[in-house]
């Protein structure tokens, strides 16, 4: 009671009489309000704090966990790309070697069908020659067999007729020689 004296007892203007400055009294009402808040809902909002650290946190860890993921991923994909540009080389190496191969092959099949085709005109020519020959040959031998005749039925002396028999004996003996 005490106290409700001095307040009567306060001369009207001093005190707690209005204050014009605006400042102070918005700093003072809002100490006054943040004061209350903060007794009254401090612990929920502490709590409201601590909930949203925790969702910050674990979506943080979250975060992490799937750029290592992706790193992994990233990772292995590079490693599968290396593997799959290396059997990419060797097939090319390969499809290289191969090629080299089919070419050398046919090559030497065309130069051994080349071979073989020349033997073949030479072995014809041989036979068309030898033909040839013995054609010229018989046709010889028959005109002189012809001529030999002619000169055995004109009655040929001694010396004549040696020298046609001479003669077809030198031709029988080249013609059995080849």
């Amino acid at each position: 009671m005490e106290h409700l004296i001095l307040w009567t007892n306060t001369p009207l203007g001093e005190g707690f009489g209005f204050n014009g400055n605006i400042l102070e009294t918005n700093i003072l009402n809002l100490s006054v309000v943040v004061g209350i808040v903060v007794s009254f809902g401090g612990d929920t909002l502490r709590s409201l704090l601590e909930n949203r650290k925790q969702t910050i946190s674990n979506n943080l860890q979250q975060a992490e966990k799937r750029a290592q993921e992706a790193q992994e991923k990233l990772a292995k994909a590079k490693s599968q790309l290396e593997i799959a540009q290396q059997k990419a080389i060797e097939i090319r190496q390969q499809g290289d070697i191969t090629a080299e191969k089919e070419k050398t092959d046919s090559v030497n099949k065309k130069k051994a069908e080349i071979a073989r085709l020349t033997e073949k005109k030479e072995e014809t020519l041989r036979v068309e020659e030898q033909k040839a020959v013995s054609q010229v040959y018989q046709q010889l031998v028959k005109r002189v067999i012809t001529e030999a005749k002619k000169r055995l039925g004109t009655r040929l002396d001694s010396t004549s007729h040696a020298s046609v028999i001479n003669f077809q004996i030198v031709l029988l003996a080249r013609y059995k020689a080849r």
